[in-house]
């Protein structure tokens, strides 16, 4: 499975014909690696719907004909905009996808969607071929980080470290040690000034303080997991 990293929290998961999109936010993005225009996802996924996550969702989905999943209140909104292919689970819920699945837990933050829908937020573990992905989505750091590990053996975390609005790079070499993913890939920093951080800093502290390695990408870069 390749993780392209498109900047902020969104990331393309591919494997064979399965495109999972996860928070396109692209227009508006300065750190933007690709266009709304350029991706064509099977599925988009959504861990909620602040307008740096829900992005370009209805554009892309009118445009690709892409299923999009989002916790249930956000879905409806989705839905209303003329979107036909939509699933609804809340949290804890679980979606089939081809050759996996996902599932809905929780993140501790706050939603609104730009179009005033009030919603919960939540992160995301997607089992996608063999590889078991945990994006957890805005977050501060709590305890519950530890639990999707406690189900399924995660390979890979992709953590925001930018604090401000989600927790810092500090709070998240501790989330890091709870999650006990592989592999952690940080996003969601450096996309505007009052989330900038050390992203090698973060690395190196979290190497030197858990089993897991950290790998650092640059918008448009890939993982191949």
């Amino acid at each position: 499975m390749d993780i392209r990293f498109l900047g902020h929290s969104c990331f393309e998961l591919t494997e064979g014909d399965t495109r999972l999109l996860v928070d396109p936010f692209l227009t508006g993005n300065p750190k933007a690696a690709v266009s709304a225009d350029d991706v064509d996802p099977t599925h988009i996924l959504l861990t909620h719907g602040h307008a740096d996550h829900i992005g370009d969702t209805v554009a892309i989905a009118k445009r690709t004909g892409a299923q999009v999943i989002a916790i249930v209140e956000l879905a409806n909104e989705i839905a209303g905009a003329g979107i036909d292919d939509v699933v609804d689970p809340n949290l804890g819920g679980t979606v089939e996808l081809p050759g996996g699945w996902v599932r809905l837990v929780p993140a501790w933050h706050t939603a609104v969607s730009p179009n005033g829908t009030p919603h919960t937020p939540a992160g995301l573990v997607i089992k996608f071929g063999e590889t078991v992905v945990y994006h957890l989505g805005d977050t501060t750091l709590f305890s519950d980080l530890a639990l999707p590990g406690q189900r399924d053996e995660l390979d890979i975390a992709l953590m925001c470290i930018g604090g401000h609005y989600t927790m810092d790079r500090h709070d998240a070499v501790v989330a890091a040690g709870l999650v006990g993913a592989k592999t952690v890939i940080p996003c969601h920093y450096d996309t505007f000034p009052p989330i900038e951080t050390d992203a090698e800093a973060f690395k190196q502290e979290v190497e030197a303080k858990t089993s897991s390695s950290v790998v650092l990408l640059a918008p448009g870069e890939t993982h191949q997991a």
